[in-house]
């Protein structure tokens, strides 16, 4: 295998990534036909210059991918800046029933997709929602408000506790700090190591 061949090999690789990156958050499941369409193309696009090199040489190529590949976990793993260039960070889009419409124009996300996916979820209204975060996946992270939360297994103990005590058992509220939206909203987390985040 020559040494051009490994440079084109990791270049198809860097501007495949950085295409992907700007295409936007969606996953291939949450594509329209002509979003995968123009995947698939650009995909085959990227790889035209080593086809028809022979078998071994797709293997080389294969293995050389593969290798970038874990080499990016690596470093997106050790990191954190690393993480938040190859693939992203979760972005708030709503903030304490809010909409934040400056995140959404920067992810090109309309608010009818937003209101879809949050229909999706058995969500019926915005402000029922403390946070929701589009992940680097594609996928919606939220958090309903206190008051629309479900009831925990926890607090059904409770409730028949204080039935039966008539006293209310004291209960383990969650400290604003164990929010994994938090981190989101404040870009930074106190209870993970540095070497983990």
């Amino acid at each position: 295998m020559d040494l051009n061949l490994i440079w084109q090999t990791i270049l198809i690789f860097v501007i495949g990534s950085i295409l992907l990156r700007i295409s936007g958050r969606r996953s291939i499941s949450q594509m329209t036909i002509p979003q995968t369409v123009i995947m698939i193309g650009i995909g085959t696009l990227l790889i035209q210059p080593v086809t028809g090199k022979g078998l071994w040489t797709t293997f080389g190529v294969a293995l050389l991918l593969i290798l970038s590949l874990i080499i990016t976990e690596y470093l997106q793993l050790k990191f954190d800046g690393g993480e938040t260039i190859i693939s992203g960070k979760a972005v708030p889009v709503i903030e304490n029933g809010s909409l934040n419409e400056k995140n959404l124009q920067k992810l090109r996300l309309p608010v009818d997709k937003l209101e879809a996916r949050l229909r999706q979820s058995g969500i019926s209204a915005i402000n029922d929602v403390e946070f929701a975060t589009l992940e680097s996946s594609g996928q919606l992270g939220y958090m309903l408000k206190q008051q629309k939360q479900p009831a925990t297994k926890e607090d059904i103990q409770n409730l028949i506790q204080l039935i039966q005590n008539g006293q209310a058992v004291n209960q383990s509220s969650q400290s604003p700090q164990d929010n994994i939206f938090i981190e989101t909203i404040t870009k930074n987390s106190p209870n993970v190591p540095k070497h983990l985040q």
